[in-house]
């Protein structure tokens, strides 16, 4: 008898654990929860809950920063609703996550390209206007000199 009535604990637990969150009503906890919310995510989700409840998934997409198509195809997946329905996009792959690693591998490489030039910009502004302080400060000594 005491096995079973354990058994029943452990299924109901089960259920509820893979029970659907819906973003508009479920606590900081229940957000923490879904595979890939962390506190900073749940955190954002709140905020922006309370300006106003999510209308749709797009809406979620659209005022909370960190989450894409991408980020909500996998909320969706870990049980996270929005109003009662899972995330359905059609621009969402199975091959959409190695797309978006190239994606982003190939922007932080821009970045770094950009960050060497400013990087070198600034050496040479630094550069020009170190020469014009010794220009500058050989004036008033020439001038002295007279």
């Amino acid at each position: 008898m005491l096995k079973k009535i354990l058994v029943i604990l452990a299924m109901l637990y089960a259920a509820v654990a893979f029970a659907a969150v819906d973003v508009n009503k479920a606590t900081a906890t229940e957000l923490d929860g879904i595979k890939g919310i962390g506190p900073v995510m749940s955190k954002r989700i709140l905020e922006e809950r309370k300006k106003g409840e999510f209308k749709s998934w797009d809406d979620l997409i659209g005022r909370v920063k960190g989450i894409a198509p991408i980020t909500a195809a996998k909320f969706s997946a870990g049980g996270l609703t929005v109003n009662g329905t899972d995330f359905k996009n059609p621009a969402v792959s199975k091959n959409a996550p190695k797309e978006d690693k190239k994606e982003a591998k190939a922007d932080a490489k821009a970045d770094k390209k950009d960050a060497k030039a400013d990087k070198k910009e600034e050496k040479a502004v630094a550069k020009a206007e170190k020469k014009d302080d010794k220009a500058a400060a050989a004036k008033p000594a020439a001038s002295a000199k007279k």
